[in-house]
C-alpha cells in the first residue's frame, strides 16, 4: 500500500488545527479550573445533565454525547459525585446501566460557572470569526464527526463511548 502523504497545504491546515484545539482547550480548562476548581470535562458532564430531561442521562448516553470512553466518564461522575454536584441511581429499565443526575448543587456550579465559560469561548474562538466563518466551522466540524461516527457496513466504527477499558464477559451494550 502506498503512503498517501499530505500535501503542504494540507501538513499547514493540519498542524494549525493541531494548535488551535490544544490552545482551545487549554484556554478553557484554565478559565475552568480558576472559577470552578474543575477541568472542561467536568463541565461539560454538567451542562449536559443540565439540558436532559428531569436532568438526568443513562451513563451509557451521555458518554457518547460527551464523545468519550465509558470509563473516562465513570471516572469524572465519581469524582463529580463525591463533590455533591451530580448523583447516581440504578436504571429501572435496564440493570446494567446506571443513571447520572444532575443535583441542586450542581446546576447551581453550572449556573455561577457558565457566564465565565461562555465568555472565554467568545473571546477565544467566535470573536476571531466572520460569521460566514463561524458557519464554515460548523459544516466542517459536524462532516468531520459524521464520518468518524457513522456506522459503516453494519458495523459500528470504534467510538470512544462503545469502548471499554477490559474485556466483558456480559453481553454487549446495546445502543439504545
Amino acid at each position: 500500500m502506498t503512503t498517501r502523504w499530505l500535501t503542504p497545504e494540507e501538513q499547514r491546515a493540519w498542524r494549525a488545527y493541531i494548535a488551535a484545539s490544544r490552545l482551545l482547550e487549554d484556554a478553557i480548562d484554565r478559565q475552568l479550573q480558576q472559577e470552578a476548581g474543575m477541568p472542561h470535562l467536568f463541565y461539560s458532564v454538567l451542562a449536559n445533565l443540565s439540558e436532559a430531561p428531569d436532568r438526568r442521562l443513562r451513563m451509557t448516553d451521555l458518554a457518547e454525547k460527551l464523545k468519550i470512553t465509558r470509563s473516562r466518564l465513570t471516572y469524572a461522575v465519581t469524582r463529580l459525585e463525591r463533590d455533591g454536584l451530580v448523583r447516581r441511581e440504578d436504571c429501572r429499565w435496564d440493570r446494567r446501566s446506571s443513571i447520572a443526575v444532575l443535583t441542586d448543587e450542581g446546576m447551581t456550579v453550572l449556573e455561577r460557572t457558565a457566564p465565565g465559560h461562555v465568555e472565554t469561548v467568545r473571546t477565544t474562538l467566535f470573536d476571531r470569526l466572520t460569521p460566514e466563518q463561524v458557519g464554515q466551522l460548523e459544516e466542517i466540524c459536524t462532516g468531520i464527526a459524521r464520518t468518524l461516527g457513522e456506522e459503516t457496513g453494519g458495523a459500528a466504527v470504534d467510538v470512544p463511548w462503545r469502548r471499554r477499558s477490559a474485556p466483558c464477559s456480559g453481553p454487549a451494550d446495546s445502543p439504545s
